[in-house]
């Protein structure tokens, strides 16, 4: 049972790494302010294969349309991703996957918006930030000494991912023994040293709360983990980089109204003070930042 007193105790153990700050930083004229404002990240999928259809965009010109609403809708960055993360989805090939992401990453940059291309090949990196992506969504753990070398020519940002396997589509069983915060913790210390020693200077860390392990295709345990990584989500701040999460769905508890799953989960990721949300549902997430500002007295929100 989740309540006042639970969060206390979680506060008042970790109090000093609730206060540690969390590096601002810009992508061209794209400015971060993470120690005033919680920013959006709107989603653009390419594959049918994908399950939030609402996100799915089936030809270039759907796709653009779409990131331009959702940046109209409030979304500071927006991910276009080429491949589905479900297990049974399509795999598309490196080749394929820059040839669909060039155009719209192109359109979507030239039109002054922040562009974030998720995947885990060296290749499409290579091409999207040509294109004019300013930050990979990094969701793999191989060839990333090369990948990061990248980044950090091109002067992006890069939002590393927590990944049990080496990349998204090669997950098993994710390791749920002991603290997942300090799995985390040695995860991402690891990646950022070896970003930050090839020169990148701009990074999230994203514990990857919405992959498909197998060991977490009970809703019930998912979603216990999910939460629990939600609301201790402050003590990856030891780590002095921004915390992005993606905003699960959750079907099998709000079935007919699963669109207001990720409105939900914000709230807990907001407690643990996240900085990036990641989201299909732009106009509803941000409703929810504005009403937790105007309970803090505030009105930062982009």
């Amino acid at each position: 049972m989740l309540d006042l007193a639970t969060l206390a105790v979680l506060y008042e153990k970790y109090r000093e790494a609730a206060a540690l700050p969390v590096a601002d930083f810009a992508l061209g004229p794209h400015r971060f302010d993470f120690s005033r404002q919680t920013y959006l990240m709107g989603v653009v999928n390419l594959s049918p294969d994908s399950w939030y259809r609402e996100s799915v965009a089936l030809s270039a010109d759907a796709a653009i349309r779409r990131g331009r609403i959702l940046h109209e809708q409030g979304a500071a960055i927006i991910d276009v991703g080429a491949e589905s993360t479900l297990a049974h989805a399509a795999q598309i090939s490196d080749a394929m996957q820059a040839d669909q992401l060039v155009p719209i990453v192109k359109e979507l940059a030239a039109a002054g918006i922040c562009v974030s291309v998720e995947t885990y090949h060296p290749s499409v990196t290579t091409a999207c930030l040509k294109a004019g992506a300013k930050i990979l969504n990094l969701t793999g753990t191989v060839n990333c000494d090369e990948i990061f070398r990248e980044v950090a020519d091109f002067d992006a940002g890069v939002i590393l991912c927590f990944v049990q396997g080496d990349h998204v589509r090669a997950v098993g069983d994710l390791d749920l023994s002991g603290d997942p915060i300090t799995t985390l913790h040695d995860f991402f210390a690891r990646q950022i040293e070896a970003a930050t020693n090839v020169g990148v200077t701009r990074i999230w860390i994203d514990p990857g709360l919405g992959f498909y392990y197998r060991n977490l295709q009970d809703s019930a345990a998912r979603i216990r983990h999910q939460m629990r990584v939600f609301l201790n989500t402050f003590r990856l701040r030891a780590l002095g980089w921004p915390i992005c999460h993606a905003l699960p769905h959750a079907f099998e508890c709000f079935g007919d109204e699963v669109r207001s799953a990720e409105p939900f989960f914000a709230v807990l990721a907001l407690l643990g003070q996240t900085n990036l949300l990641r989201t299909h549902e732009v106009a509803k997430v941000r409703g929810v930042l504005r009403t937790m500002e105007m309970a803090r007295g505030g009105n930062d929100i982009v």
